[in-house]
């Protein structure tokens, strides 16, 4: 058996949620049905987890023209907030595998997510909830994303480490995909008046256009009987793997260096790739959009557009497209981190970054002289923005890829749960640095940190003779 593995009997574990003698590396006694049918159910899990730890990014844009005042500097912290929260929740939902077990761990979680999910579709409604309630409710988004930090861990007890870089790429990949489809969805889904079964009915007004009825409830709403789907299913349906672990034998891991040489990679690759899930749509409307004053004045139906000929874009209709890139790309990268190793896409991931950073800079400065220039700069900054995500995917795949294979196995998970906790502060430092730097400078320290990260890589990791080749 395993060293990492204990018979319940020897951690006072009993009853059938419990395996017993579970050792992925014996080919002979490893289930293999059990570890896939595990992996499923915490990747729908946690798609669902995204859903709700990404919600406010989707609705925070619309808050003014559906009725509220805040400023923009109010709606970057509130956007920021869940990326503050989630980091905070992963230092706890960190030592959970192996304290709870998959079982409970997972369906306790599914029933958290609703608190903060119909707590959005009730305050979309009428603009009358106060600033605080809403970072209240900013705030308990964030358990979907501290759920990544225990849900990850516990899925690599289930896989040899041969196949973890696939079997975490997928989960992670997959669950990734909550946050572009709460993005892409969001905008149909409250046009569907026959969706709206608890609430009213909202009207909203963009620049140029005549104001339309809405349900923004229904963008929340619609997610709850899934949520209760998902820890019914957990529960009915996990097992749990019982790691000899204390919270204090878990925290043997920040005396290894490596530990923290890969939360700095993680930052590069998942803080990135949150932090600018959370704050695409409002950059891109501060930018390029209605919070843009040289390009539109005032607010709702009076709002005029003031460069003639420029189509004020809809973040809607694009803040999707970054999120599902991202998330694409880290399906499609990780079965290619098990054949090649994740240490050279991770050095790929961090080139690709700096290369991509660099191109959307200019594009941070909109030129409204004219319409020609404004949609000229609007495609540089989207295209730069997509490539961003899409190294950031690769480097999050790749990341996952190295962890299992640099520190063993209860190690591993514990490292896992730890790079996830501190990159998952992406979106929170996102906004701080874009409303304290602004923008351009914030993007250029983004420069320098994918510099740094390059050069860890290839020292430690990814050059012939690397003392941790992974």
């Amino acid at each position: 058996m395993s060293s990492s593995s204990t018979a319940p009997s020897e951690a006072g574990r009993s009853g059938k949620e419990w395996l017993t003698h579970w050792d992925p590396e014996n080919e002979e006694t490893w289930d293999n049905r059990l570890a896939w049918k595990t992996l499923w159910i915490t990747t729908f899990a946690l798609f669902l987890a995204f859903v709700a730890w990404f919600l406010p990014s989707a609705l925070i844009p619309k808050l003014n023209p559906l009725g509220y005042s805040f400023s923009s500097t109010q709606l970057y912290w509130m956007a920021a907030m869940p990326g503050l929260s989630a980091g905070l929740f992963r230092l706890l939902w960190m030592v959970l595998p192996p304290i709870m077990g998959t079982r409970k761990m997972v369906a306790l979680t599914s029933l958290l997510l609703v608190f903060s999910t119909v707590g959005w579709g009730v305050r979309v409604q009428e603009p009358t909830a106060p600033y605080w309630e809403l970072m209240v409710l900013a705030f308990l988004a964030g358990i979907g994303g501290g759920a990544f930090s225990g849900f990850m861990p516990s899925t690599s007890y289930f896989f040899p480490k041969r196949k973890q870089g696939t079997a975490l790429g997928l989960q992670a990949g997959l669950g990734n995909f909550g946050v572009s489809a709460v993005q892409l969805l969001t905008p149909y889904l409250i046009g569907f008046s026959w969706l709206a079964f608890f609430g009213s009915t909202q009207s909203i007004s963009m620049p140029g256009k005549p104001a339309q009825d809405v349900w923004y409830q229904n963008a929340a709403f619609v997610w709850i009987p899934l949520m209760v789907l998902a820890a019914i299913l957990a529960w009915t349906m996990l097992k749990s793997v019982p790691i000899k672990a204390n919270i204090k034998q878990q925290f043997d891991i920040f005396g290894n260096r490596d530990t923290w040489l890969m939360t700095l990679l993680y930052i590069m690759t998942f803080g990135t790739f949150s932090g600018l899930a959370a704050q695409f749509g409002l950059l891109m409307a501060d930018l390029y959009g209605i919070g843009n004053e040289d390009i539109v004045r005032g607010t709702g139906a009076e709002a005029v557009v003031l460069i003639e000929g420029y189509a004020v874009p809809d973040v809607v209709k694009y803040v999707f497209l970054g999120p599902l890139v991202g998330a694409g790309a880290r399906v499609v990268f990780a079965p290619l981190t098990d054949r090649m190793g994740g240490a050279i896409w991770t050095l790929i991931s961090g080139i690709g970054l700096v290369v991509s950073i660099a191109f959307t800079i200019p594009a941070l400065s909109p030129d409204t002289t004219s319409a020609a220039t404004l949609d000229s700069g609007f495609n540089q900054f989207l295209w730069g923005m997509l490539a961003i995500f899409l190294f950031t995917g690769i480097g999050n795949a790749s990341t996952f890829k190295q962890m299992p294979m640099i520190f063993e196995k209860r190690q591993a998970g514990g490292v896992i749960g730890w790079t996830a906790a501190i990159a998952a502060f992406g979106p929170f430092f996102f906004g701080v640095g874009v409303t304290t730097l602004g923008p351009t400078v914030f993007y250029v320290i983004g420069i320098v940190w994918a510099v740094m990260c390059v050069a860890i890589t290839w020292m430690r990791y990814a050059r012939p003779g690397a003392p941790k080749k992974s």
